[in-house]
C-alpha cells in the first residue's frame, strides 16, 4: 500500500496533534475518536470531532464538522488553498465533501482498512472523473492516531 509523503512535518505535526486532542474530546463523549481541523493561510478556521451518536446525525464525521465550521467562518462553501488534517483516513462520504469544497490538501494520520478511500479501499482522489484534484498525504503520527482508536475500542469491548 502506497503511503503519500509528508511535506512540512513541523507545521503538519502541530496541527495533527490538535486533531488528536479533538479526537480525545469525542472519545470522552463516547464517540469514535477521530478529530479534524481545517487550516487556511496558516490559521485554523474549522475544528471537529466525530459526533454522529450525540447529535443523531450520521453525517457528523470529524471532517464534515470541521469543513462546515470552516465554510461558516470564511463565508464560502469553497475552501481553496486549505489543508484538512484528520486523524483517520477519510471515508467515501467525507472524500466527496473534500472534493466539492475544493480543499487543496488532506493530511491524515492512520489508514482505515475497512472504509478508507484515500489509499486503503481505493484511490478516490485520483479518479479521472473528478473536477478537482486533492493532494493526499498519509501516515503522520499514524501510531498515535491508531493507538487512540485501538484503546477506545478495547475499552468498549471490555465494558
Amino acid at each position: 500500500m502506497r503511503q503519500p509523503k509528508i511535506i512540512d512535518r513541523s507545521q503538519d505535526e502541530r496541527f495533527m496533534r490538535e486533531a488528536l486532542a479533538l479526537a480525545g474530546q469525542g472519545a470522552a463523549l463516547g464517540e469514535v475518536p477521530v478529530g479534524a481541523l481545517l487550516v487556511q493561510d496558516g490559521e485554523v478556521v474549522g475544528r471537529g470531532f466525530n459526533c454522529p451518536i450525540t447529535t443523531h446525525d450520521p453525517s457528523a464525521h470529524a471532517e464534515m464538522v470541521a469543513i462546515r465550521a470552516a465554510a461558516s467562518v470564511v463565508q464560502n462553501y469553497r475552501l481553496p488553498g486549505s489543508t484538512l488534517y484528520v486523524t483517520l483516513e477519510p471515508c467515501s462520504m467525507c472524500a466527496g465533501l473534500i472534493v466539492h469544497s475544493r480543499i487543496a490538501r488532506v493530511v491524515f494520520g492512520t489508514t482505515e482498512p475497512k472504509a478508507g478511500v484515500a489509499i486503503s479501499r481505493g484511490e478516490f482522489f485520483s479518479q479521472a472523473f473528478l473536477n478537482h484534484r486533492v493532494l493526499i498525504e498519509g501516515g503522520l503520527l499514524a501510531q498515535e492516531c491508531s493507538e487512540m482508536l485501538s484503546a477506545f475500542f478495547k475499552a468498549r469491548r471490555s465494558s
